[in-house]
């Protein structure tokens, strides 16, 4: 209970008054705005999702709480199988998903498929179905042109509302406008985040985006988890337990040094969505090499701690909206604003050439001045910060400034008000306090008397009593009315004043969303591109080529960019594909010598490529690549309820039934989960399935220790097949391993090599060269004599103290059966 208080007190022997003492709530004085002590946890991010189909074309909607927008694609022609909207909701992930109760086969087919997928991670999408009618093309248009949007000023028409949604909505693709439509519907219905919210209060709505996905490179989940390019693991604090996972050793760990969260979760949008979009792809790396020049260094590192300042606009804008705004998104914002600015100022430096720095520089614009200004000059943030609320400077409202000298000087006023109180009073009271209490105004306060027990005992002539609190009996005296009535609620009066304030400065500041939106794309882009720069400096990397007449990749002496993080030394390796010969490579060679990781280190310098990141190679010349799919590791999972061989085929059918001639095929070790001559013959069906496709083959790289696929000519001879191996050579009983990749084939596999370094006994490495020696030349196996002869002594031995066990003179024992049971069947293991 916020109070100020005034309190005389008598003399010991109760003759007059004595010392008055007054207290005062003071406000500590704190040099320039202070950063919160802990950045508020993100509540985690719900896309919501409408979609509808119809005569071959799709349209699609959906609401992503993060930001506090609505995303829609234009309609796009799909086929019956719904492969587009696959795509899209593997990117996205929704949380639920709304169409039409109305819908044909093809679609009624896949949303049940869809609602079936237990395995889908984190969880399968809710299905909602809403009536028909809720899709209708006009109603649609109302609900769009209805909306309350803060980014829209209160000020235009409904001719210009509808001229400026127009701008940014293509009306014309009627699916995604009735697909908007049904999304309003659905918001509307659900309240998404503001279900306890009053009725009033609509679901914050901060803009439209358009979501497009041309140009984008198809890689499944599959593919990201045997390239480690995410790698999720559990956080070994116990503080995080219950908070979920961390990234662990992954392409993405070690490129991720972002200084805000938006720059993070756009480096990994890009990673989910690799493109063949030669524009953007080199305007990334064109501020990544700028970036890499030495005398540019200074100039990263100082946007880089200005990055470090962007927060989370678009939670600070959905609270704007709803009347929550805190105290700390005041700092947060009018620090974001200021970094915004001082990184417009560098850019406006900085080559106008290069797109990202012309974009800052420009669009950038005085608003963000204008919004600084406002908040700098209103927002009083030390006193924010003590009164936990929103406070305002001086001399902004003549009003309010009056008030707050009122109740500044209370104190003193009230200790004189306090001794004319206690010169009116009982000789037997001490001391007596006037004091303020906010929406209860000012009371008298004075000691409970040790007669006064029952509650007639408070009465007191003169006075009105109110409360006992804390041994304090508090009452209504004429003097205290009468300061209500002259100061009136002071307390409630200036934070009613303030709060309106505050209303009007929110107002000014959605009027500028659009902007605040901008920046921060623009700052989490360059984040991003800071972040890579750093990454290509420290690891040594270089610029990639695109060539779009080449369908596969030219790389020259690439490496793997987390192996040559964790070994002592690495060696490059080069591949080459695409053209119209080699384009199955078959690679073979020793286990251990490095085959997995030259097919990952292909992938991965591919991908990153297509990020549009330097790639750890001298040079790369990257192709039209459409699509990269593997067959590395099995991704076992017990809620998929197949055997590892199922998910090894549903893998490799993937890339048999979608590979095209621009699309990588890594194979490593396909066919080694069932019996070796249908594993075999698998192998070299899907190889022969891809060379009978000649100029159209895809670009494929298998490794495999099935030597027999070469020496028994599985695979036909001709210009598209190559064949790669890993140079070793044996040194003694040793075998040494280069690491490089070189044309030709293994003669051998060294397994007793690997079994070697395994920690296997001697005795059985010998017995398994033996047996494989002997299966190569086609003669019968026979038991090892010194290993049968053992075992004969063994079984003599334990017959010998069964019979010397037996009691000959027990008339109970019965020779025959002991004969039948024991003796005659251990002779034949004897014998």
């Amino acid at each position: 209970m916020a109070s100020v208080a005034a309190t005389p007190a008598r003399t010991p022997n109760g003759a007059g008054p004595g010392e008055a003492s007054a207290s005062f709530p003071t406000v500590a004085s704190v040099p320039g705005p202070r950063e919160p002590e802990e950045e508020e946890e993100e509540e985690p991010a719900e896309i919501h999702l409408c979609v509808l189909w119809n005569s071959g074309y799709l349209g699609i909607a959906y609401y992503d709480t993060s930001d506090s927008t609505i995303h829609f694609m234009p309609d796009a022609p799909d086929h019956e199988s719904l492969k587009l909207l696959q795509r899209v909701l593997d990117e996205i992930d929704p949380r639920s998903v709304v169409t039409s109760a109305k819908q044909d086969e093809n679609m009624t087919r896949f949303l049940g498929k869809l609602a079936s997928q237990e395995h889908r991670e984190p969880k399968r999408p809710e299905i909602i179905f809403l009536p028909n009618v809720d899709f209708g093309l006009e109603i649609s248009k109302q609900r769009l042109l209805s909306g309350n949007y803060s980014f829209i000023p209160d000020s235009m028409t409904t001719t210009e509302k509808i001229l400026f949604l127009s701008s940014i909505i293509p009306f014309d693709s009627l699916l995604m406008v009735r697909a908007l439509g049904g999304l309003l519907k659905f918001l509307g219905r659900r309240r998404i985040w503001v279900e306890l919210e009053d009725y009033n209060v609509s679901v914050p709505i901060l803009g439209f985006k358009k979501f497009v996905l041309t140009h984008l490179v198809s890689i499944d989940q599959d593919t990201y988890s045997v390239l480690q390019i995410f790698k999720s693991e559990s956080h070994p604090s116990v503080y995080k337990v219950a908070s979920g996972l961390k990234e662990g050793l992954s392409l993405f760990g070690i490129l991720n040094r972002c200084r805000c969260k938006w720059g993070e979760k756009l480096l990994r949008l890009w990673f989910t969505r690799p493109t063949q979009d030669l524009g953007e792809l080199n305007s990334r790396l064109d501020v990544i090499q700028f970036f890499l020049l030495p005398q540019h260094l200074d100039m990263a590192q100082m946007m880089h701690r200005l990055l470090g300042h962007i927060k989370n606009v678009p939670l600070i804008l959905k609270r704007m909206k709803l009347s929550h705004t805190k105290v700390s998104d005041w700092q947060v914002l009018y620090k974001t604003v200021y970094s915004a600015l001082g990184l417009r100022d560098a850019c406006r430096s900085l080559p106008q050439s290069i797109q990202l720095f012309r974009d800052i520089a420009q669009e950038f614009s005085d608003d963000l001045h204008h919004i600084a200004s406002l908040i700098g000059k209103v927002v009083d943030f030390e006193g924010s910060l003590a009164e936990n609320r929103f406070t305002v400077l001086p001399n902004i409202d003549p009003e309010i400034d009056e008030k707050k000298r009122r109740l500044m000087g209370l104190p003193s006023f009230l200790t004189e008000v306090a001794r004319k109180e206690l010169e009116n009073l009982d000789s037997r009271i001490p001391s007596c306090s006037v004091i303020y209490i906010p929406l209860i105004g000012f009371l008298l306060s004075i000691p409970r008397l040790p007669s006064m027990v029952e509650t007639s005992d408070f009465e007191i002539e003169g006075l009105d009593f109110m409360f006992l609190s804390e041994e304090k009996l508090h009452y209504r005296s004429a003097r205290t009315k009468e300061l209500d009535a002259l100061l009136g609620d002071l307390h409630c009066d200036i934070r009613d004043q303030e709060t309106l304030l505050m209303h009007q400065l929110q107002c000014q500041v959605l009027a500028r969303a659009a902007i605040l939106t901008r920046v921060l794309d623009l700052a989490s882009r360059l984040d991003v591109l800071l972040a890579l720069a750093s990454a290509a400096r420290d690891y040594g990397y270089s610029r990639p080529r695109y060539s779009p007449q080449l369908l596969g990749v030219r790389i020259q002496n690439g490496r793997h960019p987390l192996m040559e993080l964790c070994a002592r030394t690495f060696v490059p390796n080069s591949a080459e594909c695409g053209g119209d010969t080699g384009r199955v490579k078959v690679i073979t060679g020793p286990n251990s010598s490095g085959k997995s990781i030259y097919l990952k280190q292909v992938g991965l310098i591919t991908f990153m490529a297509l990020v549009g990141s330097f790639v750890p190679a001298e040079e790369a010349e990257i192709g039209a690549v459409d699509a990269i799919f593997t067959r590395i590791h099995s991704c076992e999972s017990i809620s998929l309820g197949l055997s590892t061989f199922m998910i090894d085929l549903n893998q490799v059918a993937k890339a048999v039934n979608n590979a095209t001639e621009r699309s990588l095929v890594l194979v490593d070790e396909f066919g080694k989960g069932t019996n070796t001559v249908d594993g075999l013959a698998l192998l070299a069906a899907v190889i022969r399935h891809w060379l009978a496709l000649g100029p159209t083959c895809p670009n494929v790289f298998v490794a495999t220790n099935f030597l027999s696929l070469v020496q028994l000519q599985l695979l036909p001879q001709g210009p598209l097949v190559q064949y790669l191996t890993m140079d070793t050579c044996e040194d003694g009983n040793d075998l040494v391993f280069f690491y490089q990749v070189c044309e030709g084939v293994a003669c051998a596999s060294h397994a007793s090599h690997t079994a070697a370094q395994a920690g296997l006994p001697e005795k059985l490495i010998a017995r398994g060269k033996q047996v494989s020696d002997l299966i190569r030349s086609g003669k019968p196996i026979k038991p090892v004599k010194e290993l049968l002869k053992e075992k004969q002594m063994e079984n003599c031995q334990t017959l010998v103290d069964k019979f010397l066990k037996l009691d000959l003179e027990d008339p109970s024992l019965d020779l025959d059966v002991f004969m039948s049971q024991e003796v005659l069947p251990a002779a034949t293991t004897i014998l």
